[in-house]
């Protein structure tokens, strides 16, 4: 196995956020969903306020899996939690650890800001995904169903009075 780094991205990563963000929908059967340019991941990432954050894994200096994440807000714990928004490893690295050492790297960052969870959503059919979780020690909420309003209906809503 050759050595993994794991590094901030920083705002001239955005194509290659775009693309691994390209790569994850195709494999999740939602390519057409996808909104993202380069210019919006530059705007929404990168912007001064932003409470975005990305990782980019390398493994020789070539890019193969990333990771956006952001911090929620636990109010029985009181504490900050990191939410994992994406990971995404290229198919052609995948076994080779590069998963692994990003989740431990959002660990470790979880842990330093005093975080406490470590979050993140998984498809229902996602089981190669959902084994490797639950093998790591995660543990799946299934008490939880998450809800989401996006599109016409968030902004029709808004709009009610």
């Amino acid at each position: 196995m050759s050595l993994l780094t794991i590094r901030q991205a920083t705002q001239a990563d955005a194509s290659t956020i775009l693309h691994f963000i390209r790569e994850l929908a195709i494999y999740e059967k939602a390519e057409h969903e996808v909104l993202a340019t380069e210019q919006t991941i530059i705007d929404s990432m990168f912007a001064e306020q932003s409470g975005v954050h990305g990782l980019i894994c390398e493994q020789q200096g070539q890019a193969i899996g990333f990771a956006v994440y952001f911090y929620n807000y636990s109010t029985w714990l009181a504490k900050p939690g990191l939410y994992l928004e994406d990971l995404y490893v290229s198919p052609e690295f995948r076994g080779q650890g590069a998963g692994i050492a990003l989740l431990k790297h959002l660990a470790s960052i979880a842990v330093d800001k005093g975080c406490g969870r470590f979050e993140w959503s998984c498809l229902d059919w996602n089981t190669p995904s959902r084994e490797f979780y639950e093998s790591l020690g995660a543990e799946p909420q299934p008490e939880w169903i998450g809800y989401r309003m996006s599109g016409e209906t968030l902004h029709n809503f808004a709009k009610q009075s």
